[in-house]
């Protein structure tokens, strides 16, 4: 009987100390599900943060194509003024030099005379 006596104490350690040993895995599981539950939650904050700011990227990239395409339609107007502010310079100086031929033309004709 006092075999049986250390036979049943034994397996009542046994079972006591896998019983133990089971919760700790349970409390174990438990804080990894906790944890996972968290990092879930913080993932889903990190891609909604994300998404925002795509999408902020891409309204600014939007504004920027259009800045970008009023620049190239300002340089053509400023070409274009450029060409004709050219354009007149030259007009002008053809004209003061028509009125300089025609000056001294009257000129040579009034000394003539």
């Amino acid at each position: 009987m006092d075999s049986d006596y250390n036979w049943n104490d034994h397996s009542r350690r046994i079972v006591i100390e896998s019983r133990e040993a089971l919760e700790r895995t349970s409390a174990s599981l438990a804080r990894s599900n906790q944890i996972a539950i968290e990092t879930e939650q913080i993932g889903t904050e990190v891609l909604s943060d994300l998404s925002e700011q795509r999408e902020a990227l891409l309204r600014t990239q939007r504004r920027l194509d259009n800045a970008n395409e009023d620049l190239s339609k300002s340089g053509a107007a400023i070409r274009a003024i450029r060409r004709n502010v050219l354009y007149n310079k030259i007009i002008l100086v053809g004209i003061i030099i028509l009125e300089v031929f025609i000056l001294g033309a009257l000129l040579f004709l009034k000394l003539r005379k």
